[in-house]
C-alpha cells in the first residue's frame, strides 16, 4: 500500500510538471513559432522547479506566509497577564514593552514560577526568578534585540544570580516549561533564563529556513557571553545552554556544533528531541566509540555528554562524568531526531540491533519508503504517549539535576518536582 501510494505521488509530480510544461508552450504558441514556444516553456517550467528547490520561490511564499502568522502572535494567552515584577521582562520597569514580546513570550515570562511556590517546594526561603525575552517586534534588527536581551539581564539583575541559561526557543517562540521551571525550583528562585524570538512560524514550517534560528541564537549567546566573561571570574552565574527541537538546533549553532566551544564556553547544556540537522549532534553521534549504538552513542568515555531516554541512561558508560556537563534527550521513536533526506537511500545505525526499546522489531528499511514512513510519523509526533515519539515528559527534571548538581538536592526532590510537573504542557511541531 505504502508502495502504491508513494509510487502514485511520483506519478503525478510527473505529470503535473508535463502538463504544466505543454501548457505554456500552448500559450507561448499564439506569439512565437511552435519550436521556440516549446523550448520557451520547458524553459520556464525548468526555472519554477529549480526556484522551489533552491528556494527563492520557497522564501517569498514564507514570507507570505509568516506575514499572515504574525496575526496570531499577537494574542495573549487566558491566564497570563502582564508581570508586575521588576525581575521580568514585559513589566512595567522593562525596557521590551509588554505587547511586543509576542504570544509566546508573554507565555514564558507570565508563567514564571513564583517564589511562594517554590518556597513551597523547598521548605526555604526563594527568590523571585529572572525571566527575560525579547520578541521580533521588540526591536528593529537582531543585533539590536540581543543588545536589548543583555539590558534586560542586566536591569533585572540576571548576571548576580547563581544560574543564568540561554534557552533556544522552537519556531513560534516557544519554550517548554518543563525545561525551564526545573531549574527554578532547584536553585531557590536564583535563576536567570533569557531567550529571543526568531519566527512566527510553527517549527515545521521554519524548519525550512533554519538560518534566522541559527543567527538569532548566535547572537543571542554571543552578546551574553561577551557580558558575563567581563565579571569577575568567582562572581559570574553558572552559564547553560538549553534548546529542544528546532531551538536546540539554535542553541548548538551559538556553540558553533562544536563540542570544545560548549566545554570552554559553558556550565552545562541540555538538548531535547534534536533535529537532524543539529551540528554538534551529528558530530558527536557520527564520533561515537565503537559498540554503542546510534540512539545512545558513547563519546569519549562520556566524559562531558550523556545520550538518555531513560534516567537510568545517564550513567551510561560507568566512566566518571565530568564538568560541564552536557545531555541529549533523544527517544528512539521520535521522528524529529531520525527523519533525514538519508533515509530515502540508505539504511539508518539506529535500525541495527540492538535498538531502543521504543523502536518496534518488526520495522524494516526500505529504500524511498522508510523515509516517507518516518516522514509521516512527524504528523503523529506528539500524539503519543510520554517517552515515545517527540515528547520528554518531566525527563528534563531529571537532566537539569544531573547537569547542576543543586546543593543539598536528593534523587528524592528529583521525583518529587517531576510529580508537581507533571501536568505542565509540552510544545508540539505546531509551536
Amino acid at each position: 500500500v505504502v508502495a502504491a501510494l508513494v509510487g502514485t505521488l511520483l506519478l503525478l509530480a510527473g505529470r503535473t510538471v508535463r502538463l504544466g510544461t505543454r501548457l505554456a508552450a500552448r500559450a507561448f504558441g499564439a506569439h512565437l513559432p511552435r519550436p521556440v514556444a516549446y523550448a520557451t516553456g520547458v524553459a520556464l517550467a525548468a526555472f519554477v522547479i529549480v526556484g522551489v528547490v533552491q528556494g527563492f520561490l520557497l522564501r517569498g511564499a514564507l514570507d507570505a506566509i509568516e506575514s499572515a502568522a504574525s496575526l496570531a502572535d499577537q494574542g495573549t494567552t487566558e491566564g497570563v497577564h502582564q508581570p508586575g515584577l521588576p525581575t521580568l521582562t514585559g513589566s512595567p520597569d522593562s525596557a521590551a514593552p509588554w505587547d511586543t514580546l509576542g504570544a509566546k513570550g508573554r507565555d514564558f515570562v507570565g508563567t514564571a514560577t513564583p517564589r511562594t511556590d517554590i518556597a513551597s517546594f523547598t521548605g526555604r526561603p526563594a527568590e523571585d526568578p529572572v525571566r527575560v525575552y525579547v520578541g521580533l517586534r521588540s526591536a528593529d534588527s537582531l543585533d539590536e534585540r540581543a543588545a536589548l536581551a543583555v539590558r534586560e539581564l542586566e536591569r533585572t539583575g540576571g548576571f548576580s544570580r547563581s544560574i543564568l541559561a540561554v534557552m533556544g526557543t522552537t519556531g513560534t517562540g516557544w519554550i517548554n516549561d518543563q525545561g525551564s521551571k526545573p531549574l527554578e525550583y532547584m536553585w531557590g528562585g536564583d535563576t536567570a533564563q533569557v531567550a529571543m524570538q526568531y519566527s512566527y512560524l510553527p517549527s515545521w514550517v521554519s524548519a525550512l529556513t533554519e538560518d534566522e534560528a541559527a543567527d538569532t541564537g548566535r547572537a543571542l549567546f554571543d552578546a551574553v557571553y561577551a557580558k558575563w566573561r567581563t565579571l569577575p571570574a568567582g562572581s559570574r552565574p553558572r552559564l547553560l545552554v538549553y534548546g529542544e527541537s528546532l531551538g536546540s538546533f539554535s542553541m548548538e549553532s551559538a556553540l558553533n556544533g562544536s563540542l570544545s566551544t560548549l566545554v570552554a564556553e559553558t556550565g552545562g547544556a541540555l538538548f531535547v528531541g534534536p533535529t537532524y540537522d543539529n551540528p554538534l549532534w551529528k558530530t558527536v553521534t557520527a564520533q561515537r566509540q565503537p559498540g554503542s549504538p546510534e540512539w545512545r552513542p558513547v563519546v569519549d568515555d562520556g566524559a562531558h555528554v550523556r545520550f538518555a531516554q531513560v534516567p537510568a541512561d545517564y550513567g551510561i558508560p560507568a566512566a566518571p562524568w565530568g564538568e560541564p556537563r552536557a545531555v541529549y534527550l533523544q527517544n528512539g521513536s521520535d521522528p524529529v531526531v531520525w527523519w533525514s533526506p538519508d533515509l530515502a537511500f540508505r539504511k539508518p545505525d539506529w535500525l541495527d540491533r540492538p535498538r531502543a526499546r521504543d523502536v518496534s522489531p518488526a520495522m524494516q528499511w526500505y529504500p524511498l519508503l522508510t523515509f516517507w514512513q518516518v516522514a509521516c510519523d512527524l504528523a503523529g509526533a506528539d500524539s503519543v504517549p510520554d517517552g515515545f515519539g517527540h515528547r520528554y515528559g518531566t525527563l528534563p527534571t531529571s537532566a537539569w539535576a544531573e547537569i547542576t548538581s543543586p546543593p543539598g538536592w536528593t534523587a528524592a526532590d528529583t521525583a518529587r518536582l517531576a510529580g508537581v510537573l507533571e501536568s505542565v504542557r509540552e510544545p508540539g511541531l505546531l509551536d
